[in-house]
């Protein structure tokens, strides 16, 4: 992959950002900040003011050299050049997702009224609807994408269960977001839902293709 300012550029700035506004959140922040909420928008889980304010731009700095790094010791690391730019878009997409829960939680905690309880669904499930516009252009690799043993054995496994997946990302995120200012309950049952769609739901359709292409071989060498 060839990495350029074009395809830095987004991902660098939003870390600074974050770097620089993490040293002025440490110095307004209360001894104890909120770090979770429930899907009710109650507190649910402390911190230090160093965790709220310096824990996710930590966090963001190390996800970007990973994303960097990855690639390079994927055994399939040439593959990386077919669908660089969605990989590019992903981790883009995943830092400023985390960059922007970073400062919806930390303006929570010096007091303003912004409800993490609706917003944290919709910003998940707007993830949720652009991963899943790239994931049918992600071609087979060990680090990104729906790696079951199905989908690693076979190439049209890979292709048929990504685009399924695709299709799953948005409309679970879809659903999130619509669930997103609902009561809590149906905030919680719309993300299992979610999550039982994209995650079992792949996995169960990777192995269905996988057999039913296992079973057109074999009748193809009974044919022959």
């Amino acid at each position: 992959m060839k990495i350029s300012i074009k395809s830095e550029v987004l991902s660098i700035f939003v870390i600074a950002l974050a770097i620089a506004a993490s040293f002025y959140f440490y110095s307004v922040f209360p001894e104890r900040v909120p770090t979770h909420w429930n899907f009710a928008g109650d507190v649910d889980g402390w911190g230090s003011r160093a965790t709220g304010a310096f824990a996710i731009p930590a966090m963001l700095v190390g996800m970007y050299l990973l994303f960097l790094v990855l690639p390079k010791f994927d055994p399939k690391k040439e593959r990386y050049e077919q669908f660089e730019k969605p990989y590019n878009v992903v981790r883009t997409l995943i830092l400023l997702f985390l960059a922007v829960i970073y400062f919806l939680a930390s303006f929570n905690a010096l007091g303003y009224n912004i409800a993490i309880e609706k917003w944290v669904p919709v910003l998940v499930g707007l993830l949720f609807v652009l991963l899943g516009n790239y994931l049918s252009k992600v071609k087979m690799n060990w680090f990104l994408g729906i790696r079951t043993p199905w989908t690693m054995s076979s190439e049209t496994v890979w292709n048929k269960t990504h685009r399924f997946g695709s299709k799953a990302f948005v409309l679970s995120g879809l659903l999130i977001i619509i669930t997103a200012f609902a009561p809590a309950f149906y905030k919680t049952i719309s993300f299992i839902l979610a999550m039982i769609v994209i995650i079992f739901g792949t996995i169960g359709y990777s192995y269905w293709v996988y057999r039913q292409e296992s079973k057109n071989l074999k009748n193809q060498e009974n044919k022959n």
